[in-house]
């Protein structure tokens, strides 16, 4: 009982860090993308998905560390499809979440092929082994690469005005601190939900496997949830698209490249069905995204009974 109640508190002090987390972290992402004249979907898929992504980052590292690497692939998984389906459709609740043409022709069907190359390279052998890893590392760093070259050339795109209107600006040392803040925030706020769930997950009689799958891919995918929740409710939406899109492609080159890299990962058949199924529904939101330029709340409600069935597929399995 004494054991719940230390679970409970853990839960409810890190959704607090997250939510405070998430709105300082937004609010000093936004001031820097209008300083430095770059549009904020460049934000949001290098700076603000790289904050996020900081609890999937270390539960994997940790795990692959301890070999338990089914924890470390599931986690990536099931974070990536609760990021597309669960946060693209919970921020088109609030206001449509428009997807602009250029995201649509080249990150969104980057994030797929890292995805596909991922079961590709662990199709063979069954497994991710080190050379993977570093595989996978190459590509992320070609994308931070390109990432960083495509900041460069929209910069001078961005008028001094854009992204400004009545706001009150922050001083750099204060962006400093709300980014790094809102990054320590939703570090531990992280941390702490998946502790709390896990331990509550574990007396129930729930597997490490099903619990990396669910719960842990779950927790770990609240700061992007929560962020991009905020980012949409301060119609900062294109921080919100760029946030879900860069953080699957960190899980996947980053996460799973650094996992790899210091333990061989054992793939299953399992996840080889998940990480298809995460391509399928990448397709279909896709294809919704761009038959109407933006994802409106109808098909967020259609995106959020889409990972209810994976959840009940994965529990009847």
């Amino acid at each position: 009982m004494k054991e719940m109640i230390f679970a409970v508190g853990y839960l409810i002090v890190g959704f607090l860090l997250l939510i405070k987390g998430a709105d300082v972290f937004v609010e000093g992402s936004s001031a820097v993308a209008r300083k430095l004249h770059v549009p904020t979907i460049i934000i949001g898929m290098t700076i603000v998905a790289m904050g996020t992504s900081l609890p999937e980052c270390a539960v994997s590292v940790t795990a692959a560390m301890r070999n338990n690497n089914g924890l470390a692939i599931g986690n990536v998984l099931g974070s990536n499809l609760f990021n597309l389906l669960v946060v693209c459709g919970a921020c088109a609740l609030f206001a449509p979440l428009l997807v602009q043409k250029e995201t649509m022709k080249r990150e969104f069907p980057f994030s797929v092929l890292c995805t596909a190359g991922m079961i590709g390279l662990g199709y063979f052998g069954m497994k991710l082994d080190r050379k993977d890893g570093i595989v996978l590392l190459v590509l992320f760093a070609f994308y931070l690469g390109y990432m960083l070259y495509t900041a460069l050339k929209a910069k001078n795109g961005v008028s001094d005005e854009d992204g400004q209107g009545e706001k009150e600006e922050l001083s750099g040392w204060r962006c400093v601190v709300y980014i790094l803040g809102g990054m320590f925030a939703i570090k531990y706020g992280g941390d702490f939900v998946v502790g709390g769930a896990s331990a509550i997950a574990e007396s129930f009689g729930l597997s490490q496997n099903m619990i990396g799958l669910t719960i842990v891919a779950m927790g770990t995918s609240l700061p992007e949830l929560v962020t991009s929740v905020v980012a949409a409710r301060k119609h900062e939406l294109d921080m919100a698209v760029g946030n879900v899109i860069g953080s699957n492609i960190f899980n996947v080159l980053l996460i799973l490249g650094l996992a790899a890299t210091i333990s061989p990962v054992t793939m299953y058949m399992e996840n080889l069905i998940d990480a298809a199924i995460l391509i399928g529904a990448s397709v279909i939101v896709w294809i919704l995204a761009w038959s109407k330029g933006k994802i409106v709340k109808s098909e967020g409600v259609v995106m959020l009974c889409m990972y209810a069935a994976f959840m009940v597929y994965i529990c009847v399995r």
